[in-house]
């Protein structure tokens, strides 16, 4: 007698279906992980465990440490082998080191993307500088922060080379995550930010030299870890 052959059970996942469950699952948790890392609710040196994780997000622990892997590569995130998972260790080198890398992306990226802007973007870019300006008398330095990346955001967001932009955009994410905010530290560097934003908006919308707009970005952004050194020497 002739068996007919087994075929799969209607109710189970296609392989593509399953995967991309999985990977939904694991954006969700790189999110709910990476905003407590920002947020300081889960503070340097705080262990990642998979399970209690996993349980919290009602899933299981295989997209948790995909997330975890995410969160290790753009540097929020060490591994440690005794220890496991934990939120990144303040360093004080590893912070100099973001801010210089920084400094030389972003001052590219916003050279390379100063052509493409029209003029809503410059004229996005000033409000928001007007926004902080608004904010030196009584400053939240972790506000006044985010409205710093915003204004950044605007002017090299237009950047037509992707790795370039990638890599401003893991220099933030790693900053975002050794130090809340540096205008915490260096309050006084806020007004002179806001000077030297508008002098490189003043840049851009004169058409001015690639290079010099370049050096005028770079040079903002070394002149706010100078501050920061000059204030913290034994760093």
């Amino acid at each position: 007698m002739s068996r007919r052959p087994a075929t799969a059970s209607a109710t189970a996942s296609p392989p593509q279906v399953a995967t991309t469950v999985v990977a939904s699952k694991s954006q969700r948790a790189y999110d709910w992980i990476r905003e407590r890392i920002l947020s300081k609710e889960f503070g340097s040196g705080y262990r990642l465990v998979l399970a209690p994780i996993a349980g919290e997000l009602q899933m299981s622990a295989i997209p948790v440490r995909e997330a975890i892997r995410r969160l290790e590569a753009e540097g929020l995130v060490e591994y440690d082998r005794n220890v496991g998972a934990r939120v990144a260790l303040v360093d004080e080198q590893a912070y100099l080191d973001a801010m210089q890398t920084l400094g030389v992306a972003e001052g590219y990226a916003t050279a390379l993307s100063a052509p493409l802007l029209d003029a809503a973007a410059l004229d996005e870019a000033e409000a928001i500088n007007e926004r902080m300006r608004s904010l030196l008398d009584r400053l939240d330095p972790h506000y006044f922060t985010q409205l710093n990346k915003e204004f950044h955001s605007v002017l090299f967001r237009a950047c037509p080379n992707p790795l370039v932009l990638e890599q401003v955009h893991r220099c933030w994410t790693r900053m975002s995550g050794l130090r809340d905010s540096t205008f915490t530290f260096v309050p006084g560097r806020a007004e002179e930010s806001v000077v030297e934003h508008a002098q490189i908006l003043g840049l851009i919308r004169d058409g001015a030299e690639p290079i010099d707009i370049e050096l005028a970005a770079r040079n903002h952004r070394h002149r706010t870890l100078q501050a920061f050194l000059d204030r913290n020497p034994a760093t």
